[in-house]
């Protein structure tokens, strides 16, 4: 049996079961544990599948995002933990991006006492933090109105973007894997993919849980990443395929 079809037949199995065992796979396929581990590291790197203590398990197609409001309850000690560590980051006088989402947003509660970065965003309630707590520069991007996440998504935002010159873009993203952010969004695709090309930094914020996680859209590849801000939580096979492609990983503690 070759590779691909082997592949298939996990996948497959996996569809049916939704988590199952190396030692079952390698009964079912009549393979040896080596040859599993390297069709799971493959399928793994596509996005494909998760590894788990002693097998794997089918990923999680997200079809729609959550709200502001329901995102704000979701592992909030996660988020004020990276944010702390990513403000580490930034050095004074810089131009900074924060993306639309509540990582960012922990970010951005950060630099409540900075008084010399220039902030651009695309999310209402970042703006309004900067506006009520922050002696920082703002510039807001505008564009098309997005309720659900208090935000600007589509052409125009990514149009007020393209004639900027950004030192660190902190990009949120709905869910991320081996192959990079995923939204269910597609107005959100352009938007990310210019700020990626006009800074000099493209830092992933996001916590754990959202990881090998996958929507309809692929807004970035990991590869256009220079560093990724996470938690603690994160898998190990996570850190290693990160390590694998050479991106500066912090683990917020």
């Amino acid at each position: 049996m070759i590779p691909i079809q082997r592949h298939q037949q996990i996948l497959a199995l996996i569809a049916e079961r939704g988590v199952i065992s190396i030692n079952e796979l390698t009964e079912r396929l009549g393979v040896s544990h080596m040859t599993i581990r390297r069709d799971v590291q493959k399928l793994e790197e596509q996005g494909a599948l998760l590894s788990v203590s002693g097998g794997v398990r089918s990923t999680e197609r997200l079809a729609a995002e959550p709200s502001h409001l329901d995102k704000t309850a979701m592992f909030s000690n996660e988020k004020f933990l990276i944010g702390q560590a990513a403000a580490r980051h930034i050095p004074r006088n810089s131009c900074i991006y924060l993306d639309a989402g509540t990582t960012t947003l922990a970010l951005a509660r950060e630099l409540g006492d900075r008084d010399d970065l220039l902030i651009v965003t695309n999310d209402f309630v970042i703006a309004n933090f900067i506006i009520e707590s922050s002696l920082c520069r703002m510039i807001h991007t505008g564009g098309t109105l997005c309720r659900e996440n208090r935000s600007c998504v589509g052409e125009a935002a990514a149009r007020a973007l393209q004639n900027l010159s950004i030192d660190i873009a902190f990009i949120s993203a709905t869910c991320w894997g081996p192959r990079g952010i995923f939204t269910p969004d597609e107005d959100k695709v352009m938007v990310k993919r210019t700020v990626a090309n006009v800074s000099s930094k493209r830092v992933l914020l996001s916590d754990s849980s959202k990881y090998n996680k996958i929507a309809t859209f692929l807004a970035l590849p990991l590869e256009q990443f220079d560093a990724v801000i996470t938690d603690s939580k994160l898998p190990d096979s996570a850190q290693q395929a990160l390590a694998a492609k050479a991106l500066e990983l912090t683990v917020a503690l």
